[in-house]
């Protein structure tokens, strides 16, 4: 049997994973902030999932993700999806500090745990949900934009660190576009947005592949391709906005106007 460790399983793309790998008979540890969520889960699935309410802000957090694996009984996959981000044109001080401190510190401090327990039994599969937002540097959410260029890089120097020991330890970097949960503004139109039904799945193939980086969906695939190669002198100079478009945009507005996954205060 399997088993898989989801951090930040009680909401969105999380819980859904949590569930849908559940009921095909995983056994799985489930964290995250919202207890009432989690114990909602153990009472579907009362034999498959574990829960325990870890804040990755906080330094126990190492020592409750172990207690966790231990109730499943080992993992054999971290899967990080727990975040923060805000839309903040204003650059408020603290909302940016806040994501650094979930999106980098907390982030950080997980990544590096799970690590540590791989490298001691020997295997292993770190998987994290980044963003299409960590491609560039995007100004009206700089910390969230910056956060997940560092996740990104972070993952990839710890499969270099992984290779240079000799672990057996793999790593999956899952990049979505914009998925449509209830914290996207229903009032507001977005392009190019996907369902929780239709991203899970492909979340799903890409932990089981263990695919090394994969960009939901194709359509953002090739958004992200033609960003980059965008230089970076230029790009300061565009006027990205995450604002309404105009009512006829060009398909290159589209590319440069929406960039991050959600423009509303919102939560992995």
């Amino acid at each position: 049997m399997k088993k898989i460790v989801i951090m930040g399983a009680t909401s969105g793309i999380g819980e859904h994973v949590a569930e849908s790998l559940a009921a095909t008979g995983w056994r799985v540890g489930v964290a995250g902030r919202k207890v009432d969520r989690m114990k909602a889960l153990k009472e579907m699935f009362p034999d498959s999932i574990e829960w325990e309410a870890i804040d990755i802000t906080k330094s126990e957090a190492p020592r409750k993700l172990l207690s966790l694996i231990r109730k499943i009984g080992g993992m054999d996959i971290y899967f990080h999806v727990a975040g923060i981000g805000f839309f903040d044109p204003k650059l408020d001080i603290q909302r940016e500090v806040d994501t650094a401190e979930t999106n980098v510190v907390g982030f950080t401090r997980m990544i590096d745990t799970a690590f540590h327990y791989f490298r001691n039994v020997g295997k292993g599969h770190i998987a994290i949900i980044s963003s299409v937002a960590g491609t560039k540097g995007i100004g009206e959410i700089a910390a969230y934009s910056a956060s997940k260029r560092y996740q990104q890089n972070y993952i990839e120097a710890l499969e270099q660190l992984s290779r240079m020991h000799g672990l057996k330890i793999a790593f999956t970097d899952i990049r979505p576009g914009w998925v449509r949960t209830p914290l996207l503004d229903p009032d507001r139109k977005y392009p190019m947005t996907m369902k929780e039904g239709e991203v899970v799945p492909m979340i799903l193939k890409a932990l089981k592949k263990r695919t090394r980086i994969a960009v939901i969906d194709r359509r953002w695939a090739a958004a992200v391709f033609f960003w980059r190669l965008i230089p970076g002198r230029l790009w300061v100079k565009i006027p990205v906005t995450l604002s309404k478009p105009a009512e006829k945009p060009s398909e290159v507005a589209i590319c440069l106007l929406y960039t991050s996954p959600s423009p509303r205060d919102r939560t992995r």
